[in-house]
């Protein structure tokens, strides 16, 4: 029922780590479960000097070594490398894409995919204007059949970038085929947040103020930057992490029901949420959020350097690597109840989880002593790994007497369907192609996002709260523990 056209994908920074890891692969596993198009191809464009066959060696590599299902089907393999070429381009070059036009005219007309083309910009952020400028330039833009671009976040730096590149990007497609991507959003445990809250009716009747106490989105790795210090050196968690992963994942749990899961619609609904945030005034920033950066400790058994002794990374530096926020959505729903949201590097484990921690019953029936092992009712949506839902709800101990203690009823992906998790990455390249783009970023959300991190950002320039440091392989640093304390409550432990 959900078919793709014909194209040809064009992945700009095919060399590139992104391509290696997370597209051929996701490519290659579409093409294993017959996803992918007749007439298909890919066409590799990077600065390196490569025939087709190196290129195609290299990919063989990379998919044998990253694809999800493993070991490579061999024939499956060889159909797809055959459809795999490569163009080298600068992107400084207008020639370069002159050139890239002619390949894909040829393999129009031998593949007969009726002109349909998809960009993939797996390059650095700074290329996308150059890229789309020549893309027009070169006639790349128009034409019969579909013309698709695909961007990789951030989404610019700030507010202002954000919506210079919007601006670039439509002057020569169309919002309708400027395609956002957060890999988030292509998880099967994201998109199952909408399934949880709108294809059950127990659950969305509780789904407000009137139950819930507070929200905790959690997003915690434990690797360090690894060989992306330059790049994060200047993002921080906030532009990395927060602005983008951390608020699809607020959005997602606190917007209203959308009347179809169809783009516009559930799009509509998360521009709202992100609107209703209730901005962090100037002077409440030092309260309200936390800033932290690793030092030296340890992480599963392994010493680890601190961030300032990463490479790549500036002497001194003071950008954060985890971050701690409260905040309110100012909306009928979910007046008073507090989100918080943390995220950061070398914490103890990786796990990105939403907790939603219930009020406690109005009366205690069973007496205080009899409840006192009693925790609130808590349901915890497990995004990674581990995927699945938890809910927390209390028990009575089997013993003379009432004691009353908190039990867990779990559902985990793994044992109940027993089968492989697609990656995220199969599920949007192809949604691309189909043309849904659902699951991916307009450009409303991504300014209304920025809009909220602009000021906090400009604080925290300041030193508006001081940056705190923390032990590596720690659940960040002593603030954020007293940042929920001051509300009465306290970080769940993943």
């Amino acid at each position: 029922y959900r078919v793709a056209e014909p194209a040809l994908m064009v992945i700009f920074g095919a060399t590139g780590d992104l391509s290696g890891r997370k597209l051929l692969p996701a490519l290659y596993n579409l093409a294993k479960q017959r996803l992918l198009p007749a007439g298909f191809a890919v066409v590799g464009a990077a600065i390196d000097d490569l025939t087709d066959d190196a290129f195609r060696k290299r990919a063989s590599e990379k998919i044998s070594t990253f694809s999800r299902t493993q070991p490579a089907d061999p024939q499956v393999l060889q159909s797809f490398l055959d459809a795999v070429f490569y163009v080298k381009v600068d992107f400084s070059k207008l020639d370069d894409f002159k050139t890239l036009a002619r390949k894909l005219d040829e393999l129009d007309h031998a593949r007969h995919v009726g002109g349909n083309r998809v960009f993939y910009c797996a390059t650095p952020p700074p290329t996308y204007e150059t890229i789309t400028e020549h893309l027009k330039a070169a006639g790349l833009n128009a034409g019969e059949g579909y013309h698709r671009i695909v961007i990789e976040k951030p989404f610019g730096t700030d507010f202002k970038s954000a919506r210079e590149l919007n601006h670039i990007v439509q002057r020569v497609f169309h919002e309708d085929s400027v395609y956002r991507i957060d890999h988030y959003l292509g998880k099967e445990t994201v998109q199952n947040i909408m399934a949880f809250r709108f294809a059950n009716t127990i659950f969305e009747p509780v789904w407000n103020c009137h139950f819930i106490d507070s929200v905790q989105i959690t997003a915690a790795e434990e690797i360090g930057v690894e060989n992306r210090g330059a790049y994060y050196d200047k993002a921080g968690a906030m532009r990395d992490i927060v602005q983008n992963h951390a608020l699809q994942l607020l959005a997602l749990t606190a917007m209203e029901p959308p009347i179809a899961f169809e783009a516009n619609a559930v799009r509509d609904e998360k521009v709202k949420v992100l609107r209703a945030i209730r901005p962090i005034a100037d002077d409440e920033v030092a309260k309200a959020t936390v800033r932290g950066q690793y030092a030296s400790g340890w992480v599963l058994g392994d010493h680890v350097h601190g961030y300032r002794e990463e490479p790549n990374v500036a002497a001194g530096t003071l950008t954060e690597t985890f971050v701690a926020l409260r905040l309110f959505i100012d909306n009928w729903r979910w007046a008073g109840v507090r989100f918080y949201i943390r995220a950061g590097k070398r914490m103890p484990k990786r796990v990105t989880e939403i907790r939603v921690l219930f009020n406690r019953p109005p009366h205690l029936t069973f007496g205080r002593q009899a409840a006192q092992e009693l925790d609130p009712n808590a349901i915890t949506l497990r995004i990674q790994p581990e995927e699945g839902i938890s809910l927390k709800f209390g028990a009575k101990v089997p013993a003379a007497g009432i004691r009353l203690r908190s039990v867990a009823m779990d559902f985990l992906y793994a044992s109940s369907f027993l089968v492989e998790v697609p990656e995220a990455y199969e599920r949007l390249l192809l949604d691309c192609m189909i043309g849904d783009p659902t699951l991916f970023t307009r450009a409303d959300e991504v300014e209304a996002a920025w809009t909220l991190v602009d000021p906090i950002e400009a604080a925290w320039r300041d030193g508006r709260p001081p940056l705190q440091m923390y032990q590596a392989g720690g659940w960040g640093p002593a603030a954020a523990a007293k940042l929920l304390e001051a509300d009465g409550r306290e970080w769940h432990r993943p």
